[in-house]
Protein backbone atom coordinates (compact mmCIF):
# COMPACT_ATOMS: atom_id res chain seq x y z
CA UNK A 1 0.00 0.00 0.00
CA UNK A 2 3.18 2.36 0.47
CA UNK A 3 4.22 1.89 -2.78
CA UNK A 4 1.14 2.98 -4.12
CA UNK A 5 0.56 5.96 -1.82
CA UNK A 6 4.46 6.85 -3.06
CA UNK A 7 3.59 6.47 -6.61
CA UNK A 8 0.46 8.51 -6.18
CA UNK A 9 1.97 11.45 -4.88
CA UNK A 10 4.36 11.14 -7.12
CA UNK A 11 2.57 11.80 -9.98
CA UNK A 12 0.51 14.88 -8.26
CA UNK A 13 4.03 16.34 -7.93
CA UNK A 14 5.03 15.63 -12.17
CA UNK A 15 1.21 16.67 -12.90
CA UNK A 16 1.69 19.69 -10.40
CA UNK A 17 5.37 20.89 -12.31
CA UNK A 18 3.85 20.24 -15.70
CA UNK A 19 0.97 22.17 -15.09
CA UNK A 20 3.17 25.34 -13.50
CA UNK A 21 5.39 24.16 -16.72
CA UNK A 22 2.39 25.22 -19.12
CA UNK A 23 2.68 28.52 -18.20
CA UNK A 24 6.39 29.34 -17.92
CA UNK A 25 8.67 30.06 -20.96
CA UNK A 26 10.01 27.14 -23.17
CA UNK A 27 13.79 26.76 -21.15
CA UNK A 28 11.73 26.43 -17.53
CA UNK A 29 9.56 23.97 -19.48
CA UNK A 30 12.28 21.72 -20.80
CA UNK A 31 14.07 22.14 -17.18
CA UNK A 32 10.84 20.61 -15.76
CA UNK A 33 10.92 17.53 -18.15
CA UNK A 34 14.53 17.27 -17.32
CA UNK A 35 14.34 16.72 -13.79
CA UNK A 36 10.60 14.97 -13.37
CA UNK A 37 12.26 11.56 -14.62
CA UNK A 38 15.16 12.05 -11.89
CA UNK A 39 12.79 12.93 -9.08
CA UNK A 40 10.86 10.03 -9.89
CA UNK A 41 14.00 7.34 -10.09
CA UNK A 42 14.25 8.62 -6.90
CA UNK A 43 11.42 8.08 -5.52
CA UNK A 44 11.25 5.22 -7.13
CA UNK A 45 14.63 3.60 -4.90
CA UNK A 46 13.27 5.18 -2.08
CA UNK A 47 10.12 3.05 -2.64
CA UNK A 48 12.21 0.02 -3.26
CA UNK A 49 14.76 0.51 -0.31
CA UNK A 50 11.51 1.24 2.24
CA UNK A 51 10.32 -2.26 0.66
CA UNK A 52 13.14 -4.12 1.54
CA UNK A 53 13.82 -2.96 4.91
CA UNK A 54 17.52 -2.38 6.05
CA UNK A 55 18.56 -5.15 2.81
CA UNK A 56 17.32 -8.88 1.58
CA UNK A 57 17.23 -11.71 3.86
CA UNK A 58 19.81 -14.06 3.51
CA UNK A 59 19.31 -17.75 3.35
CA UNK A 60 20.73 -20.10 5.96
CA UNK A 61 21.52 -16.91 8.04
CA UNK A 62 21.36 -18.15 10.99
CA UNK A 63 24.36 -20.49 10.46
CA UNK A 64 26.43 -17.46 10.20
CA UNK A 65 27.25 -16.60 14.35
CA UNK A 66 27.60 -20.02 14.96
CA UNK A 67 29.97 -20.97 12.39
CA UNK A 68 32.01 -17.50 13.19
CA UNK A 69 32.33 -18.73 17.11
CA UNK A 70 33.04 -22.03 15.68
CA UNK A 71 35.61 -21.11 13.62
CA UNK A 72 37.51 -18.36 16.24
CA UNK A 73 37.33 -22.04 18.62
CA UNK A 74 39.40 -23.82 15.92
CA UNK A 75 41.56 -21.07 15.18
CA UNK A 76 42.15 -19.49 18.70
CA UNK A 77 42.94 -23.48 19.78
CA UNK A 78 45.36 -24.46 16.22
CA UNK A 79 47.20 -20.94 17.38
CA UNK A 80 47.82 -21.73 20.59
CA UNK A 81 45.70 -18.91 22.42
CA UNK A 82 43.28 -21.11 23.63
CA UNK A 83 44.52 -23.14 26.38
CA UNK A 84 43.22 -27.05 26.62
CA UNK A 85 43.59 -26.60 30.42
CA UNK A 86 40.52 -23.42 29.62
CA UNK A 87 39.00 -24.78 27.04
CA UNK A 88 39.21 -28.47 24.98
CA UNK A 89 40.13 -28.38 21.46
CA UNK A 90 37.08 -28.70 18.91
CA UNK A 91 38.93 -31.97 17.48
CA UNK A 92 38.90 -33.33 21.17
CA UNK A 93 35.42 -32.28 21.95
CA UNK A 94 34.40 -34.89 18.92
CA UNK A 95 36.53 -37.75 20.27
CA UNK A 96 35.42 -37.56 24.13
CA UNK A 97 31.41 -37.05 21.86
CA UNK A 98 32.34 -40.57 20.26
CA UNK A 99 33.33 -41.68 23.75
CA UNK A 100 30.92 -40.88 25.56
CA UNK A 101 28.35 -42.24 22.80
CA UNK A 102 30.12 -45.96 22.49
CA UNK A 103 30.76 -46.75 26.12
CA UNK A 104 29.20 -44.21 28.33
CA UNK A 105 25.52 -44.44 27.27
CA UNK A 106 25.40 -40.81 25.72
CA UNK A 107 22.06 -41.53 23.90
CA UNK A 108 20.16 -42.32 27.21
CA UNK A 109 21.57 -39.12 29.07
CA UNK A 110 20.55 -36.79 25.69
CA UNK A 111 16.96 -38.46 25.41
CA UNK A 112 16.59 -37.89 29.67
CA UNK A 113 17.52 -34.23 29.16
CA UNK A 114 14.80 -33.95 26.30
CA UNK A 115 11.96 -35.48 28.01
CA UNK A 116 12.50 -33.46 31.50
CA UNK A 117 12.86 -30.11 29.11
CA UNK A 118 9.97 -31.11 26.94
CA UNK A 119 7.24 -32.14 29.28
CA UNK A 120 8.33 -28.67 31.26
CA UNK A 121 8.20 -26.48 28.58
CA UNK A 122 5.04 -28.16 27.55
CA UNK A 123 3.32 -27.62 30.56
CA UNK A 124 4.62 -24.24 31.42
CA UNK A 125 3.54 -23.17 27.80
CA UNK A 126 0.01 -24.66 28.86
CA UNK A 127 -0.67 -23.17 31.72
CA UNK A 128 0.71 -19.60 30.77
CA UNK A 129 -1.21 -19.58 27.79
CA UNK A 130 -4.51 -20.32 29.17
CA UNK A 131 -3.70 -17.70 32.28
CA UNK A 132 -3.10 -15.34 29.71
CA UNK A 133 -6.59 -16.06 28.20
CA UNK A 134 -8.70 -15.81 31.06
CA UNK A 135 -6.22 -12.60 32.27
CA UNK A 136 -6.74 -10.93 28.92
CA UNK A 137 -10.28 -11.60 28.17
CA UNK A 138 -11.76 -10.71 31.32
CA UNK A 139 -11.37 -8.09 33.99
CA UNK A 140 -12.21 -10.04 36.59
CA UNK A 141 -9.42 -12.92 35.42
CA UNK A 142 -7.27 -9.78 35.22
CA UNK A 143 -8.15 -8.78 38.84
CA UNK A 144 -7.38 -12.14 39.91
CA UNK A 145 -4.24 -13.56 37.79
CA UNK A 146 -1.97 -10.47 36.55
CA UNK A 147 -1.17 -9.46 40.27
CA UNK A 148 0.35 -12.79 41.52
CA UNK A 149 2.14 -13.08 38.09
CA UNK A 150 3.67 -9.50 38.58
CA UNK A 151 4.68 -10.86 42.25
CA UNK A 152 6.21 -13.86 40.81
CA UNK A 153 8.27 -11.91 37.59
CA UNK A 154 10.50 -10.20 40.65
CA UNK A 155 10.74 -13.46 42.27
CA UNK A 156 14.15 -15.53 40.30
CA UNK A 157 12.18 -18.71 39.42
CA UNK A 158 16.01 -20.76 40.38
CA UNK A 159 15.67 -18.91 43.83
CA UNK A 160 12.52 -21.21 44.44
CA UNK A 161 14.15 -24.51 44.04
CA UNK A 162 15.54 -25.26 47.75
CA UNK A 163 11.63 -24.61 48.51
CA UNK A 164 10.55 -26.96 45.68
CA UNK A 165 13.02 -29.54 47.40
CA UNK A 166 11.10 -29.70 50.48
CA UNK A 167 7.91 -29.45 48.67
CA UNK A 168 8.06 -32.10 45.73
CA UNK A 169 11.55 -34.12 46.93
CA UNK A 170 14.54 -34.48 44.43
CA UNK A 171 13.23 -36.51 41.70
CA UNK A 172 11.63 -35.87 38.23
CA UNK A 173 8.57 -34.02 39.39
CA UNK A 174 10.79 -31.08 41.13
CA UNK A 175 12.88 -30.96 38.33
CA UNK A 176 9.30 -30.42 35.52
CA UNK A 177 7.77 -28.16 37.65
CA UNK A 178 10.79 -25.75 37.98
CA UNK A 179 11.13 -26.17 33.89
CA UNK A 180 7.10 -25.09 33.61
CA UNK A 181 7.55 -22.22 35.98
CA UNK A 182 10.49 -20.46 34.17
CA UNK A 183 8.32 -21.25 30.59
CA UNK A 184 4.97 -20.04 32.01
CA UNK A 185 6.00 -16.37 32.80
CA UNK A 186 7.23 -14.99 28.80
CA UNK A 187 4.58 -17.06 27.84
CA UNK A 188 1.73 -15.45 30.10
CA UNK A 189 3.48 -11.87 30.12
CA UNK A 190 3.78 -11.29 25.50
CA UNK A 191 0.77 -13.15 25.00
CA UNK A 192 -1.30 -10.92 27.25
CA UNK A 193 0.20 -8.05 25.45
CA UNK A 194 -0.66 -9.36 22.53
CA UNK A 195 -4.30 -9.95 23.60
CA UNK A 196 -4.22 -6.12 25.03
CA UNK A 197 -2.93 -4.72 21.67
CA UNK A 198 -5.51 -5.69 19.64
CA UNK A 199 -7.79 -3.00 18.05
CA UNK A 200 -10.88 -2.84 20.49
CA UNK A 201 -12.89 -1.33 16.96
CA UNK A 202 -12.84 -5.14 16.29
CA UNK A 203 -15.03 -6.08 19.46
CA UNK A 204 -17.04 -2.89 18.38
CA UNK A 205 -17.41 -3.81 14.61
CA UNK A 206 -18.11 -7.40 16.08
CA UNK A 207 -21.21 -6.31 18.21
CA UNK A 208 -22.79 -4.56 15.11
CA UNK A 209 -22.88 -7.54 12.73
CA UNK A 210 -24.18 -9.55 15.67
CA UNK A 211 -20.78 -12.17 15.42
CA UNK A 212 -20.85 -14.74 17.82
CA UNK A 213 -17.86 -14.81 20.56
CA UNK A 214 -16.96 -18.18 19.78
CA UNK A 215 -16.29 -16.99 16.22
CA UNK A 216 -14.99 -13.53 17.17
CA UNK A 217 -12.04 -15.60 19.66
CA UNK A 218 -10.94 -17.86 16.63
CA UNK A 219 -11.00 -15.40 13.92
CA UNK A 220 -9.65 -11.95 15.80
CA UNK A 221 -8.65 -12.73 19.12
CA UNK A 222 -6.39 -16.06 19.00
CA UNK A 223 -4.78 -14.36 15.34
CA UNK A 224 -4.20 -11.20 17.00
CA UNK A 225 -2.18 -12.73 20.17
CA UNK A 226 -0.54 -15.34 18.11
CA UNK A 227 2.63 -12.51 17.38
CA UNK A 228 3.36 -12.24 20.89
CA UNK A 229 2.74 -15.72 21.97
CA UNK A 230 5.75 -16.85 19.60
CA UNK A 231 7.51 -14.52 21.13
CA UNK A 232 6.99 -15.63 24.50
CA UNK A 233 7.87 -19.01 23.12
CA UNK A 234 11.15 -18.31 22.14
CA UNK A 235 11.56 -16.43 25.45
CA UNK A 236 10.28 -19.83 26.68
CA UNK A 237 12.40 -22.35 25.23
CA UNK A 238 15.38 -20.35 26.29
CA UNK A 239 14.25 -20.26 29.91
CA UNK A 240 13.23 -24.08 29.63
CA UNK A 241 16.59 -24.66 28.48
CA UNK A 242 18.32 -22.25 31.49
CA UNK A 243 16.16 -24.23 34.34
CA UNK A 244 17.43 -27.58 32.30
CA UNK A 245 20.88 -27.17 32.76
CA UNK A 246 20.37 -26.02 36.71
CA UNK A 247 17.97 -28.58 38.16
CA UNK A 248 20.38 -31.14 36.68
CA UNK A 249 22.65 -30.94 39.46
CA UNK A 250 20.29 -31.62 41.72
CA UNK A 251 20.73 -35.68 42.75
CA UNK A 252 20.43 -36.73 38.94
CA UNK A 253 21.01 -40.49 37.67
CA UNK A 254 20.77 -39.16 34.47
CA UNK A 255 20.85 -36.21 32.17
CA UNK A 256 23.40 -34.17 30.28
CA UNK A 257 23.81 -32.22 33.66
CA UNK A 258 24.51 -35.90 35.53
CA UNK A 259 27.39 -36.40 32.70
CA UNK A 260 28.94 -33.00 33.76
CA UNK A 261 28.50 -33.32 37.37
CA UNK A 262 30.37 -36.94 37.40
CA UNK A 263 32.90 -34.95 35.29
CA UNK A 264 33.65 -32.16 37.71
CA UNK A 265 34.29 -34.75 40.11
CA UNK A 266 36.86 -36.05 38.20
CA UNK A 267 38.37 -33.21 36.33
CA UNK A 268 37.14 -34.09 32.74
CA UNK A 269 36.85 -30.80 31.05
CA UNK A 270 35.91 -32.36 27.83
CA UNK A 271 32.96 -34.32 29.30
CA UNK A 272 32.01 -30.80 30.61
CA UNK A 273 32.75 -29.11 27.42
CA UNK A 274 30.73 -31.81 25.54
CA UNK A 275 27.63 -31.31 27.70
CA UNK A 276 27.87 -27.91 27.33
CA UNK A 277 27.68 -27.88 23.71
CA UNK A 278 25.12 -30.56 23.88
CA UNK A 279 22.86 -27.57 25.64
CA UNK A 280 24.11 -24.97 23.29
CA UNK A 281 22.72 -27.17 20.19
CA UNK A 282 19.43 -28.08 21.94
CA UNK A 283 18.69 -24.23 22.51
CA UNK A 284 19.91 -23.38 18.84
CA UNK A 285 17.82 -25.76 17.22
CA UNK A 286 15.01 -25.29 19.76
CA UNK A 287 14.73 -21.77 18.75
CA UNK A 288 14.85 -22.05 15.15
CA UNK A 289 12.31 -24.28 15.03
CA UNK A 290 10.41 -21.46 16.92
CA UNK A 291 10.97 -18.77 14.34
CA UNK A 292 10.06 -21.37 11.70
CA UNK A 293 7.17 -21.50 12.78
CA UNK A 294 6.64 -18.13 13.23
CA UNK A 295 7.60 -17.14 9.83
CA UNK A 296 4.99 -19.76 8.47
CA UNK A 297 2.41 -18.53 11.01
CA UNK A 298 2.94 -14.97 10.34
CA UNK A 299 3.51 -15.20 6.32
CA UNK A 300 0.37 -12.66 6.17
CA UNK A 301 2.41 -9.66 8.39
CA UNK A 302 5.26 -7.93 6.91
CA UNK A 303 7.97 -6.93 9.19
CA UNK A 304 11.50 -5.40 8.45
CA UNK A 305 12.83 -9.17 8.71
CA UNK A 306 11.25 -9.88 6.01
Amino acid sequence: MSDVVLHHQAGVAISTTDAGAATATGADAATAAATAPAEDATLDLRVVRRRLGPGRRIRFALWIGPTLLLAVWVTGSLAGFIAPQVLTAPWDVVKEFGEQWNHHDLLSNITASLGRAGYGLALGTATGFVLALVSGLSRLGEAVIDGPIQVKRSIPTLALIPLFVAWFGIGEEMKIITIALISMIPIYINTHNGLRGIDGRYAELAETLDIKRGTFLRHVVLPGALPGFLLGLRFAVTGAMLGLVVVEQYNSLSGIGHMMTLAQEYGQTSVIVVGLVLYGIYGFLADSAVRLVERRALSWRQTLEG
